[in-house]
């Protein structure tokens, strides 16, 4: 499978999923940034039940900005409360100190562009999945594309409806199985089975 996705923050199952299966990558580069959609935001699994991770960013004046101008607004210190929340959700699950160090860097670092940090992640993240992730990156836009498959939508988290194999999850015996977290939720929980897991799902 060729495959077409974006970018996004600490993505979804249903990306990597995507990014298991493919035999070819290619991230879209030249799209325009949509608000409340995970190019700047993922979904892990609190206490509480379900929480957002949202990267604060500059808004520009301009009616459309290409993602990959977008700007982090580091005046917040959104990168330790980012971790406060990780370490909240899964220092009691059985991989996180295991991945820790490695995770760690990601929110000490920081980045002028949030396309710079999410291929930070990704690369960070594929590492710990011991997944090869080599990739093509576009030069131009097209809202429609040919002889590849087009999993766009997927950083849109309303569009994706994608349902996965239930695993085990850390609160799952207070609020059940929540599906399709940030990848690091099944990292964190499953460690070396993940890159199992996403093979296995069925992509819609």
């Amino acid at each position: 499978m060729n495959s077409l996705i974006l970018p996004t923050y600490f993505p979804s199952i249903s990306h990597f999923a995507v990014m298991a299966q493919s035999e070819n990558i290619t991230f879209e580069m030249e799209d325009n940034f949509q608000k409340q959609t995970n190019r700047n935001r993922t979904y892990i699994y609190s206490p509480n039940g379900i929480q957002l991770l949202n990267i604060p960013v500059k808004h520009s004046k301009a009616a459309h900005q290409k993602t990959k101008d977008i700007l982090i607004e580091n005046e917040f210190d959104w990168q330790k409360q980012h971790f406060k929340s990780l370490e909240a959700a899964y220092r009691s699950s059985p991989f996180f100190e295991y991945f820790e160090d490695d995770i760690v860097p990601i929110f000490e670092k920081k980045h002028n562009f949030l396309m710079d940090l999410n291929f930070e992640v990704l690369d960070t993240v594929t590492k710990c999945l011991r997944m090869k992730l080599e990739f093509g990156k576009t030069t131009e836009y097209f809202h429609e594309v040919e002889n590849i498959s087009d999993f766009r939508h997927l950083a849109n988290g309303k569009k994706d409806q994608n349902s996965f194999e239930k695993y085990t999850q850390v609160f799952d015996d207070k609020h059940g199985f929540i599906n399709n977290l940030s990848v690091l939720d099944l990292l964190f929980n499953e460690g070396k089975f993940a890159m199992d897991y996403l093979k296995t799902q069925k992509i819609i």
